[in-house]
C-alpha cells in the first residue's frame, strides 16, 4: 500500500524487493558504504583517474557551515549598495541547484531575484538585456574550468554592456565568479576588477556542486537560510554514515541508492519523478546528476521529468515510480497508488518542509554513486560529453572558413515523417524532445502535449529539454547508453541575432549567439549519428507555434 502519511523513505517494490535486498547484504559484505566515506576508488573501478579527485562531495556541507559569514558579508554588501537581481551565467552543474534555490526557497524580502540564464538562443539572450537595469544587477559567472563556452560568451557580452552603460572602472563591480583553482576565469576576474572570486573545491564535479560554492553563493544572494540548508544536508549525511550501514539500518542513501541501481540492472532503468509542485525545480537537478552519472558503458538510469501522470496502461513495465512529497501533500497518492496496483515499483521520499532539500541534495548524490557501484560504472567522469562539443567547434570553424554552417539533415514537416521514425521504437527506449529555441510558456504547454501523446500511443518514456541546457545535463547518456533513445530535434529561424564578443572589452566579433546555438544543434546531431542514435530534425522556421502544432496532430 502506497503510504499517505510523512515518512523519510518508504518502497514498495512487489517481485523486485528480494534482489534490492540481496544487493544491501553484499554492500554490507564487502563494506561499501564505509569505503565510500574512506574515499575507496575501487568501489567503482581499479584506476582512480576522475573518481580520486571527485569525492569532496562527501563532507561539503561540513566545510561551507565554515563560510556562511563570508557569504553573509557579499549579500550585505550587494543590498546595501541597491542591487536587486542576479543574472547567472552558467551551465549544467553550475545552474541547475542555483534554479532550485531561486524557485523554491529564494524570492525573500530585501534579497535579490535571481534568474539563470544557460540558453544560447539569441531571443532568450535579448529578453534578460531589454529587462534589467544594469545599475541594480549582479552577475555570477559560474564555470568550474573557466572555458565552458556557453558561459564565456554570455560574460563577453554582458560585460561589453556594462562598460557601455557604466564605464570600466564601475562595470567589473557587478561580477563575481565562482570556480576552480587554477581557472582562467580567476585571470579575467582580475585583469576586469569583478567584486569577488569564490574558488571551489576541485574535488568536486560539476554536478555534485549544490550544496560548495557553486549552489550556496546564489542561495546566499537571494535569501535561503544556509544555516538551515546545511543542517539538513549534515543530518542525511550522518544517516548515511558507516555507522548505520548494516543489514536492517535506516541508511536511506543505502536504500535509495541499491533500489536505483538493481532496478535499472532489472530493466526498470526510466526514473519517473513525481514531485510536490513548491520543489518541482528540483527534478531537473537530480535529471543531470543521475543521467550524467549513470550514462555510460552502454548503461544508464534515464530520469523522466515533468512527464504528466497517465493511467497505469500507457507505461511500459521500464518504469520505477519515485515520489517527493511534501508533508500534507497529497494530490499524487491516488494516481501512485494505481501504478502500484498495477505491478509498478514505488518509492516514496519525505520532506517535511521546503529545507528539506538541503537534506535531499546530499541523499541523491550518494545514493547515486551507490547506483553507480552496483552499475559496475564510474559516476563521477562523463566520457561522451565533449563529442557534441568537438562537432560544435568543427561547424564554428567551417562557418569562420566559409561564412556559412552546413545545413544539416532535416526532413519534411509531415505526419508520415514523425510517425516512420517513431515506428522505429522498440521495448525499452525513451523518445527525447531536443528543442533550439526560446523557451516560452506557450511552447512549453505545446511540448508536454507532443510529449503527452508520443507516451500515450507508443508507451514509450519521453523527456523533453532545451538545447545546450540539456548537452549539459542528459548529453552524456544520449550518447553513453544502450542506445534507446528517439531524438527529436526541433529547430527555429532566430527573427533577431546578438553578437558575441570576441574577448571582454573588445569590439572585434567572429560570431553571434544565432551562429553559436545552430552550431550546437548541428554538432549534436553528427554526434549522436557518430554514436549510431536514432535522430530526426524538425526545422520549425518562424512560425514555430504554427508548426509545431503539425507534429502534436501527426500523433492525435
Amino acid at each position: 500500500m502506497v503510504t499517505t502519511k510523512w515518512e523519510l523513505l518508504s518502497a514498495h517494490l512487489g517481485p523486485y524487493q528480494e534482489a534490492v535486498e540481496q544487493a544491501l547484504r553484499e554492500m554490507e559484505r564487502q563494506n561499501i558504504i564505509a569505503r565510500i566515506w574512506a574515499r575507496d576508488h575501487t568501489v567503482w573501478k581499479p584506476d582512480p583517474t576522475e573518481i580520486a579527485n571527485r569525492l569532496g562531495w562527501l563532507d561539503i556541507a561540513e566545510k561551507m557551515v565554515e563560510n556562511i559569514d563570508c557569504l553573509e558579508a557579499l549579500v550585505e554588501d550587494a543590498r546595501a549598495e541597491g542591487l536587486t537581481d542576479i543574472l547567472l551565467l552558467g551551465m549544467g552543474g553550475s545552474s541547475l541547484a542555483p534554479e532550485v534555490f531561486s524557485k523554491v526557497l529564494g524570492a525573500n524580502n530585501g534579497y535579490l531575484d535571481l534568474t539563470v540564464l544557460d540558453i544560447t538562443d539569441p531571443a532568450a539572450v535579448l529578453s534578460q538585456a531589454e529587462r534589467l537595469d544594469l545599475r541594480h544587477t549582479l552577475f555570477l559567472v559560474a564555470s568550474k574550468s573557466g572555458r565552458t563556452v556557453e558561459t564565456l560568451s554570455f560574460y563577453r557580452r554582458f560585460y561589453n554592456w556594462a562598460v557601455a552603460e557604466l564605464g570600466a572602472e564601475e562595470a567589473g563591480r557587478h561580477f563575481v565568479a565562482i570556480t576552480d583553482p587554477g581557472s582562467q576565469l580567476i585571470e579575467i576576474a582580475a585583469e576586469h576588477g569583478f567584486r569577488a572570486v569564490f574558488l571551489n573545491d576541485p574535488n568536486i564535479g560539476g554536478r555534485y556542486s549544490a550544496l560548495s560554492y557553486y549552489g550556496l553563493v546564489p542561495a546566499a544572494l537571494v535569501g535561503v537560510d544556509l544555516e538551515t540548508l546545511l543542517d539538513r544536508a549534515l543530518v542525511m549525511a550522518c544517516n548515511c554514515t558507516p555507522n548505520n550501514a548494516g543489514c536492517g539500518s535506516d541508511n536511506v542513501g543505502a536504500l535509495l541508492g541499491a533500489a536505483l541501481g538493481e532496478l535499472a540492472i532489472t530493466g526498470r532503468n526510466k526514473l519517473t519523478l513525481v514531485l510536490s509542485d513548491p520543489i518541482a525545480s528540483f527534478g531537473d537537478w537530480i535529471e543531470q546528476l543521475v543521467a550524467e552519472s549513470t550514462g555510460k558503458e552502454g548503461k544508464g538510469i534515464l530520469p523522466v521529468i515533468g512527464e504528466p501522470l497517465g493511467p497505469p496502461e500507457v507505461y511500459g513495465d521500464d518504469r520505477v515510480f519515485v515520489s517527493l512529497r511534501l508533508n500534507g501533500d497529497e494530490s499524487h497518492d491516488a494516481a501512485l497508488q494505481r501504478l502500484h496496483d498495477a505491478g509498478h515499483p514505488i518509492v516514496q521520499l519525505g520532506l517535511r518542509d521546503r529545507y528539506d532539500l538541503g537534506g535531499q541534495f546530499f541523499l541523491w548524490e550518494i545514493a547515486t554513486a551507490i547506483a553507480g557501484h552496483l552499475m559496475q560504472i564510474n559516476p563521477f567522469d562523463q566520457p561522451n560529453v565533449e563529442a557534441s562539443k568537438r562537432r560544435a567547434r568543427e561547424m564554428i570553424d567551417r562557418y569562420e572558413r566559409e561564412g556559412k554552417l552546413p545545413e544539416g539533415r532535416r526532413s519534411p514537416l509531415s505526419r508520415d515523417a514523425l510517425l516512420s521514425f517513431l515506428d522505429q521504437s522498440r521495448l525499452g527506449d525513451y523518445v527525447s524532445l531536443q528543442v533550439y529555441s526560446q523557451p516560452t510558456r506557450e511552447l512549453d504547454q505545446a511540448l508536454q502535449t507532443l510529449r503527452t501523446r508520443i507516451r500515450d500511443r507508443y508507451k514509450l518514456a519521453t523527456t523533453v529539454g532545451y538545447g545546450p541546457r540539456f548537452l549539459h545535463s542528459t548529453g552524456q547518456l544520449h550518447k553513453g547508453d544502450a542506445g534507446n533513445g528517439l531524438f527529436i530535434q526541433l529547430t527555429d529561424d532566430s527573427t533577431q541575432d546578438v553578437s558575441i564578443p570576441d574577448r571582454a572589452g573588445s569590439a572585434s566579433i567572429s560570431i553571434s549567439f544565432g551562429i553559436l546555438e545552430a552550431a550546437q544543434a548541428l554538432g549534436d546531431q553528427q554526434a549522436l549519428q557518430d554514436a549510431d542514435r536514432r535522430v530526426i530534425r524538425f526545422h520549425l522556421g518562424a512560425d514555430v507555434m504554427g508548426n509545431l502544432e503539425k507534429l502534436i496532430a501527426a500523433v492525435s
